[in-house]
């Protein structure tokens, strides 16, 4: 008897995908490197990990790695493909929402070139086991670096496909051991005025945080990205740590991440604090949910501006409808 498989909303046939060829060839360094963690499996790392990252924390100043371009471009990550093609990387790295440097989309990328992104440590607290604070770049190499494939939706009805490199949110998780009682995860960005002139304006609460149900945080979806087109991330896609929530709309994926807090009561969160009408806590992509001032039906594609309906959940319904049932 055969079988037919019927393909999921989110994939896209082997011949439409985005060509290989857009990126590096793997070179036999990067293949034995893969091959050797392959072998060692995730235990491996979960032994050096931890003892690594408790010494770190009890120094007083966190010790700074030099970015590390051995980790990019990442083994892409099948699993996560896409109905539609790449946004063109020059579109992707000057058309941003960083309020933090500017409300004009086209001025982020030069306003935040000389934003200092190293060093930079990350602290985690609140209702966990095992509280840190960590260099970004050592938990990079700590951590299982992938490639994925996303769309992102922003809530101004415009979307792009990008790929993403970083790592489950549930794997840091995993490390910091969070108690039964933390039922959210709360997040702030930093606060640098004099980096950052979009934070010289008083009428925004800054620094920016954002916040997720703890479920939300441990679904497979949900990312902390270090890089972006097969390299780092660039401070106006939010270096060197930022969030993705791809079934979200743009805002709740919260960029140059400091701290982490796990929490037992829901959060406020920036936008909602600042516009409650407009911006809830959940913000999941719903085309039959408008904006207070525009329709959500559809989502114009950076770049071509080609018209596509909106997909509820962004069309990640198989991996988070279960969260909202």
């Amino acid at each position: 008897m055969a079988f037919l498989r019927v393909p999921r909303g989110w994939e896209i046939p082997e011949g439409e995908a985005t060509p290989e060829s857009i990126y590096e060839q793997f070179t036999r360094r990067r293949f034995l490197r893969d091959l050797a963690l392959a072998g060692l499996g995730a235990g491996a790392t979960l032994v050096a990990g931890p003892a690594m990252l408790e010494a770190d924390n009890r120094q007083k100043q966190p010790r700074s790695f030099p970015a590390s371009p051995s980790v990019y471009p990442a083994r892409r990550n099948p699993k996560f493909t896409l109905d539609r093609p790449l946004t063109d990387e020059k579109i992707a790295a000057s058309y941003n929402n960083f309020y933090e440097f500017s409300e004009q989309k086209e001025e982020v990328a030069k306003l935040a070139a000389r934003f200092e992104t190293r060093p930079w440590t990350v602290e985690i607290a609140g209702l966990v086991h095992k509280p840190l604070k960590f260099d970004v770049d050592e938990l990079t190499r700590l951590m299982p670096i992938e490639e994925r494939l996303y769309r992102l939706r922003c809530v101004e009805a415009w979307a792009m496909a990008v790929p993403w490199t970083g790592f489950p949110f549930k794997a840091l998780m995993d490390r910091v051991e969070p108690l039964a009682k933390a039922k959210f995860v709360r997040m702030v960005s930093f606060e640098r005025p004099s980096q950052a002139p979009g934070q010289r304006s008083p009428w925004y609460p800054w620094p920016y945080f954002e916040a997720l149900t703890m479920a939300e945080a441990a679904n497979e979806l949900t990312l902390l990205v270090t890089g972006i087109y097969g390299h780092e991330l660039p401070p106006q896609h939010g270096a060197p740590i930022r969030l993705i929530v791809p079934w979200k709309y743009g805002f709740k994926s919260i960029k140059s991440i400091v701290r982490i807090e796990f929490v037992e009561r829901q959060p406020e969160t920036f936008w909602h604090k600042v516009v409650p009408g407009e911006y809830d806590f959940w913000a999941n992509v719903n085309p039959r949910v408008p904006h207070p001032r525009w329709s959500q039906a559809t989502e114009r594609m950076i770049g071509t501006n080609e018209r596509r309906p909106t997909l509820l959940y962004n069309g990640y319904g198989p991996f988070v409808a279960g969260l909202y049932s």
